[in-house]
């Protein structure tokens, strides 16, 4: 059960940096300078985290471990330097943010139930944690946001991160919980980007907007 918990350094560096990309890709979209590929590549590779630990009064993540804002800016040069040679970008954000999403998925879930949270809790982790950097990536690069779109992906993190404490409760293995809780929540990523999945929007009543004096027309 241990081994895990050892991991989840990692996977912080890992996804951070994965988010760090997608943040300096933006940057790119908007043709900034590098020092605006910098600041999306770090708020966007840290932010999840950073709420998640000042949520369960932990010591956040990247001031216990600068390294990990280190590889953000390296990623956010690298980047600025190479990003004429991606030729479909906004496609790329896409498919890297799914697997960064998954990855900060799981550990936002397994950092909350080591800090004795209950699993309601430890799933709030993990959706916060995969989906803020992404809103605050999308709120400074004027994009619509994650939160705001109909396609899936708080949905995606939320059922992967359900997958993993089921899984958990059911096994006991925590590395195959993980692996099936990314899964789940990369493929229904995917499957949405893929074939244009979204869930069922509100639409208001006729009733209701006739009582606010609109029309139907």
């Amino acid at each position: 059960m241990e081994h895990l918990g050892l991991l989840l350094p990692v996977v912080d560096l890992t996804s951070a940096v994965v988010f760090a990309v997608t943040g300096a890709l933006v940057a790119s979209r908007k043709s900034l300078d590098i020092v605006g590929f910098m600041w999306l590549a770090v708020v966007t590779g840290v932010g999840g985290g950073s709420v998640r630990d000042m949520l369960l009064d932990l010591p956040v993540f990247w001031i216990e471990t600068p390294s990990i804002v280190i590889a953000c800016l390296v990623a956010a040069t690298v980047v600025h330097f190479t990003w004429h040679l991606v030729e479909s970008r906004y496609r790329l954000i896409l498919w890297l943010d799914a697997a960064g999403m998954a990855l900060v998925t799981i550990a936002g879930t397994a950092k909350g139930l080591d800090a004795g949270v209950g699993a309601v809790v430890a799933v709030a982790m993990g959706v916060i944690t995969a989906s803020v950097g992404g809103i605050l990536r999308d709120v400074l690069g004027q994009e619509a946001s994650v939160i705001m779109r109909r396609e899936i992906y708080v949905t995606a993190a939320l059922c992967g991160a359900v997958a993993y404490v089921l899984t958990l409760a059911l096994s006991s293995d925590r590395y195959v919980a993980a692996v099936i809780g990314a899964a789940t929540a990369f493929m229904l990523r995917v499957l949405a980007l893929t074939l244009g999945w979204s869930l069922p929007v509100y639409r208001p009543r006729e009733s209701s907007t006739r009582a606010n004096g609109g029309s139907d027309r």
